[in-house]
């Protein structure tokens, strides 16, 4: 029997983890599966929830909210750390749902293909569309200009143009992917153990990324598999990001392009993505700015 260990990060919605918790111990599967649930730091009562009616979790309470990637590393560490390993790890949002054979599907899909690391699900999102981040090339200098000047919006059916959400491939294609998005993604533990933790100068997004980026490195393969669906909230609860949300984005943006690109693009360019970056950044937050007091999101 294959054993798997899901990481749950969690800050402040005790109503959306308590449904997603839910929703894996009440499918069956041939795993051996322990949840871990990291708690950012809630001040609604969310680790409360989990100890009343979900015991059978291993619960982490942070004092601190260190972000994505500190909040995740906490419980990673220990299973790394673990006399007894599991054979497959898996990143889970609290924002989502696991339908019945999912997790099998997941973990099957890596037991028949030894030569891909990670592997990622179709994501729906409530109105039934693809979230588009759940198979995606690397924002290369080439693909974030492209993104940038709105030739991926203008031409999604490309594959030039529109590669970074390759929203030119039928959603219901298998294909080999550069990166998943961490709000699902199972990884081997051998995998977690040769690439080590996220990168935790990402505070919010980007981290998954990177991530990614680090496993290919490694000569493994990253695969979308759709026929596994995930449903996927996403920031169901608003329509805007909070202002912290939008710096973190465009702050992950710029290290993830620091880190992996910069050496070895030339300066004009680099200058120039990182204007562009600056000036997103500046037209969300003046979105935001605009909008009406009683909608606008600051925190």
């Amino acid at each position: 029997m294959p054993s798997l260990a899901i990481v749950i990060l969690n800050y402040n919605r005790a109503d959306l983890l308590a449904d997603c918790l839910e929703s894996i111990y009440a499918t069956p599967t041939r795993c051996a599966v322990t949840v871990w649930v990291v708690d950012n730091a809630s001040r609604d009562g969310s680790a409360e929830v989990v100890q009343t009616r979900f015991p059978q979790a291993k619960l982490i309470v942070s004092p601190i909210n260190g972000g994505y990637s500190h909040g995740n590393n906490l419980a990673l560490r220990q299973i790394l750390n673990a006399p007894t390993s599991p054979d497959y790890v898996m990143l889970l949002n609290n924002d989502t749902l696991v339908p019945a054979g999912a997790l099998d599907g997941l973990v099957e899909y890596l037991e028949q293909h030894g030569e891909v690391g990670a592997v990622g699900p179709k994501l729906l999102l409530p109105d039934g569309s693809l979230d588009l981040a759940c198979r995606r090339s690397f924002p290369t200098p080439e693909v974030a200009l492209y993104r940038m000047l709105g030739l991926a919006q203008i031409f999604p059916r490309s594959p030039r143009f529109a590669r970074y959400n390759m929203t030119y491939l039928d959603p219901d294609q298998e294909t080999e992917v550069d990166a998943l998005v961490g709000a699902c993604m199972l990884v081997r533990h051998s995998v977690l153990r040769e690439v080590g933790l996220l990168d935790e100068a990402f505070f919010m997004y980007g981290e998954d990324l990177d991530w990614a980026y680090r496993i290919k490195t490694y000569g493994w393969r990253i695969a979308y598999y759709p026929r596994v669906i995930i449903h996927h909230y996403k920031r169901a609860a608003s329509t805007r990001r909070a202002i912290p949300s939008i710096r973190a984005f465009y702050a992950a943006m710029r290290i993830f392009h620091r880190k992996h690109y910069a050496a070895t693009t030339p300066a004009a360019l680099n200058a120039l993505i990182e204007l562009g970056i600056t000036l997103k950044e500046l037209l969300a937050l003046g979105r935001n700015y605009l909008l009406p007091p009683a909608a606008r999101r600051v925190g």
